[in-house]
C-alpha cells in the first residue's frame, strides 16, 4: 500500500509565491483593518483578485459584496502600526526557510481552504510539503500522566513512520509528547500550529523543541509577529488543527478539555475523531469517554487509525538469525528471541498482579495485597526501577504501559 505522503512526492521543493513590498503591506493592512474578517476578506478577494486591487475599488463596489462594514474597513487609512510592522515582516520573510503564505498563493494548505474562515496570512517556518500531506492530529491534557505521555509518543512515532505528519499545538504534555514522538520516525514529520506570533515560544520550556520542529518540521501561526499568548488566542489555533489533517486523536482529555474542542471542530469539518479509553475512574479519561459516547472511534492501537485512514505501517525488516543457533535450546525459544529479562521477586509480582491501569493509592494496594508498609514500599520500588510502573503525585501508582502481565508463580 502507498504511503500517506506519495502523491505528494513534488511538495518537498514547494515555495511560498514571492511578495514585494506594495503586495505585503496591502496584505498586512487589510488583514490588520478593524471590522474586516476573514471571510468578507475571503469573499471580496474572490471577486477582485489581489489586496491592492481591493483597495482600488469604490465603495459602492465594495459594499456590495461584503457589506458597508467591510467596504469602510478596507479603504480606511491603514493603523501606523501596521506601516511600523511592515519592516519586520520583510526581515523575517528574507531568513532561511521562513514563509509567508498568503490566501491565494498556490502552496497556502488545501485543507485550510476547505474552511469557511481560513487566516489571510499565515507565517509557515519549516517545510511546506508537510502542510501539503495527509496528517493526524494528536491532542490531549496539558496535565497528562506518565502513561498518557508515553502513549502519545508511541502513536505519533508509529502514526509518523506510516508516512502521516503528526500536527499539535506546541502544548505542555500530550502535544509535546506526540512531537517529540514524530521526531524519532526515521521518515516523519511534525507540524507545531502555535498560538502566538511564529517569532516567540510558547510556553518557554519548549524552546529546544520549536527549534527542532523548525528543523525537522514545521511550525505555523496565523498571529502577526511579536503576538504574546492570550487565552482567545488558543481555540482559534484549534480550528487549524483541525483544518489541517484527516483525523484527530484525542489522548486524555477533562470534560473541559480544549482538546474536546479541536475533535468537535475536527467533526463539524468531516474528519475522523478517534479517542483512547482509559479507567472509569480517571478523570482525564472522562473527555475521551464523552467523545465515544459522541461517536468517536474508541482506539487503541495505531494500525486501527491507519486502518479507518487507508493506510498501513511500514514493514518490519526481518531479523538475522544467528547461524550457531539452535532451535531447541534449554528455553525453549526461537534463535530470534532475546534473552529473557531478568525475573521480578515474587512480592513485586504480586504488586503487579494487583497495580491497574487507574492510579492505586499506597492503602489501595496494601489492601489488595495485604503487604505490609515496608514490604510494599521495596516492591513499589522495584518496579519503578525495572520501568514497570510509574509513580504519581498524590502518593499514587500506576502500572506501565508496557509491563506485561505478572508471571504465574507454581
Amino acid at each position: 500500500m502507498a504511503p500517506a505522503n506519495a502523491q505528494d512526492v513534488g511538495c518537498k521543493a514547494m515555495r511560498a509565491h514571492p511578495i514585494n513590498e506594495a503586495e505585503l503591506g496591502a496584505w498586512l493592512a487589510l488583514t490588520g483593518a478593524r471590522g474586516l474578517g476573514p471571510v468578507a476578506l475571503r469573499a471580496l478577494l474572490a471577486a477582485f483578485g489581489s489586496p491592492m486591487a481591493l483597495r482600488a475599488q469604490p465603495f459602492g463596489a465594495l459594499a456590495a459584496v461584503a457589506g458597508e462594514a467591510a467596504a469602510r474597513a478596507v479603504l480606511a487609512p491603514p493603523p501606523a502600526t501596521i506601516c511600523a510592522h511592515l519592516p519586520a515582516v520583510t526581515a523575517w520573510c528574507a531568513q532561511p526557510d521562513n514563509h509567508l503564505l498568503a490566501l491565494t498563493d498556490p502552496a497556502y494548505p488545501p485543507g485550510l481552504l476547505a474552511m469557511h474562515d481560513p487566516p489571510p496570512l499565515l507565517y509557515v517556518k519549516g517545510r511546506l510539503d508537510l502542510l501539503h500531506t495527509a496528517a493526524i492530529a494528536i491532542v490531549g491534557s496539558r496535565d497528562a500522566t506518565p502513561q498518557g505521555l508515553e502513549d502519545a509518543g508511541r502513536f505519533a512515532e508509529a502514526l509518523a513512520r506510516a508516512g502521516l505528519a503528526v500536527v499539535s499545538g506546541l502544548a505542555l504534555g500530550i502535544d509535546g509528547a506526540a512531537h517529540h514522538g514524530a521526531l524519532r520516525a526515521e521518515r516523519g514529520g511534525t507540524v507545531a500550529v502555535v498560538g502566538t506570533g511564529i517569532d516567540l515560544v510558547y510556553p518557554a520550556r519548549h524552546h529546544a523543541l520549536a527549534h527542532a520542529i523548525a528543523a525537522q518540521g514545521a511550525i505555523v501561526s496565523e498571529w502577526p509577529l511579536g503576538t504574546p499568548a492570550r487565552p482567545a488566542h488558543f481555540p482559534q489555533r484549534n480550528r487549524l488543527i483541525a483544518g489541517l489533517v484527516k483525523g484527530v486523536l484525542v489522548v486524555e482529555a477533562a470534560v473541559r478539555s480544549g482538546s474536546l474542542i479541536t475533535a468537535r471542530l475536527a467533526n463539524e469539518m468531516g474528519r475522523d475523531v478517534f479517542a483512547l479509553p482509559g479507567s472509569i475512574h480517571a478523570p482525564l479519561a472522562r473527555g475521551c469517554h464523552a467523545l465515544i459516547k459522541e461517536g468517536a472511534r474508541l482506539t487503541e492501537t495505531p494500525e486501527e487509525i491507519l486502518d479507518e485512514l487507508g493506510l498501513s505501517l511500514p514493514s518490519a525488516p526481518r531479523r538475522p538469525q544467528r547461524a550457531d543457533a539452535g532451535t531447541d535450546g534449554a528455553s525453549g525459544g526461537t534463535p530470534d528471541e532475546p534473552p529473557d529479562a531478568p525475573s521480578l521477586s515474587p512480592k513485586a509480582e504480586r504488586v503487579l498482579a494487583a497495580l491497574g491501569h487507574a492510579p492505586a493509592t499506597l492503602e489501595i494496594l496494601a489492601a489488595r495485597t495485604d503487604l505490609p508498609g515496608a514490604a510494599l514500599q521495596a516492591a513499589l520500588l522495584e518496579l519503578e526501577l525495572r520501568a514497570c510502573a510509574h509513580a504519581l503525585p498524590g502518593g499514587r501508582f500506576v502500572r506501565a504501559a508496557r509491563a506485561g502481565p505478572p508471571s504465574r508463580h507454581a
